[in-house]
């Protein structure tokens, strides 16, 4: 049997409306009456959730200010801005609010704020996170980045490479679920931002790295969000009982992949992000849709254990069999919730094949393109994003 080391995960508090509850953690975390820096996007701050962050912290005696200049995809120069706000006002605690651009910003914004030092410092390793970061608190709004429980920030820096930073200080010290805080989001987001979780769950459990204490979290994820969740979700918004179910979905997958690592799918899926801006969610569920069935052949009893997640009907088949089933149930799933799956909306097709596989094959795609179950080659990535691109 294989070693294997796993990390304990952030904590997390889950409850309808317990986002109202937060002073009481800025009090354990930073101190009764602390300054706090929330930190935000303009769409959630349009959306009145952030205020509702705020009211709670300010009725429980912090002094709370607002930080929202965070966009999709967030610039390094904006987590830059983000820290110099929390030295500013002598923040003890970072609140994140939002979806994944958000938390994380948030996270590292609060690792790198009392050293002074640009985030773009950190960009895939290059050098040590710093020790001394101040506590926060992540308050997803969407449910599928898992950002509330992972040590990654991802980023965009000044050269226009969207990087990543990571490590043990860059976790959130608390996760904090409320499935209210989600049901403004619009379907298409819904659909997206399920699919991204469904698609951590699946590379958490089927990369090189995949071991059993990652399997569970993963595993459950996904039968959690196939069994009806995130349909639900789609298709009956103020339903709270599924937002409920795919918000701990989306953290059960974030604690799983967050030890595994993610695959081809990721790498590619951040590939299309760069090159055409396609939402990250939608981007690594068609990568995911164009890769399963041949990552399957590598390790038929890992996706078989995929397949019969995500609920296909593997009864009485081989292992060999049933993870020929987990690349059509996938699909179905991500056509079920409403994804588009050809990117002409985008403006690519077959002619951007060639680019699309180079840009998988980049060193900031380098560690997920060697976590993946099978050898990412310049051929498999060509073959990878032919099928991506011609699928309709």
């Amino acid at each position: 049997m294989d070693a294997f080391t796993f990390n304990a995960p952030t904590a997390v508090a889950f409850g309808v409306n317990r986002v109202d509850e937060i002073a009481g953690d800025a009090d354990r975390l930073a101190g009764k009456g602390s300054a706090v820096l929330v930190i935000s996007d303009p769409g959630v701050v349009k959306a009145g959730v952030t205020a509702r962050v705020v009211k709670a912290l300010e009725a429980g005696g912090h002094r709370p200010s607002l930080f929202s200049d965070i966009r999709s995809d967030p610039l390094s120069s904006q987590i830059d801005a983000a820290a110099k706000a929390a030295r500013d006002v002598g923040a003890k605690l970072v609140v994140g609010v939002g979806g994944g651009s958000a938390l994380d910003s948030a996270k590292l914004a609060a690792t790198v704020a009392p050293s002074g030092r640009p985030s773009e410092d950190f960009a895939l390793m290059a050098n040590p996170l710093p020790k001394d970061g101040l506590p926060r608190i992540c308050v997803p709004t969407t449910a599928g980045t898992g950002s509330e429980v992972t040590r990654t920030s991802v980023f965009t820096t000044a050269a226009h490479r969207k990087v990543w930073a990571w490590g043990d200080r860059n976790r959130a010290h608390l996760a904090l679920l409320d499935p209210t805080l989600t049901v403004a989001l619009p379907a298409h987001l819904t659909a997206a931002t399920g699919i991204d979780a469904v698609v951590h769950a699946i590379e958490g459990a089927t990369v090189r790295r995949a071991q059993p204490f990652a399997d569970a979290p993963c595993l459950h994820a996904i039968r959690l969000l196939a069994a009806g969740a995130l349909l639900r979700a789609v298709q009956q918004p103020g339903d709270l009982d599924a937002r409920g179910t795919v918000l701990m979905a989306a953290c059960l997958a974030g604690v799983g992949f967050d030890a595994t690592g993610t695959g081809v799918a990721h790498a590619m899926g951040h590939a299309i992000g760069a090159i055409a801006g396609v939402h990250h969610g939608r981007a690594v569920g068609l990568c995911l849709n164009a890769a399963l069935a041949w990552n399957a052949e590598a390790n038929p009893a890992r996706f078989a254990a995929v397949a019969r997640a995500l609920g296909a009907p593997c009864d009485g088949m081989t292992d060999e069999e049933a993870a020929r089933q987990a690349a059509p149930a996938f699909e179905r799933l991500l056509r079920g919730a409403g994804v588009r799956v050809a990117l002409d909306d985008h403006g690519l097709g077959p002619k951007d094949v060639g680019r699309v596989a180079e840009l998988t094959l980049a060193e900031e795609n380098k560690p997920m393109c060697e976590s993946n179950v099978r050898a990412i080659t310049p051929d498999s990535a060509r073959d990878i994003a032919t099928r991506l691109l011609n699928a309709a």
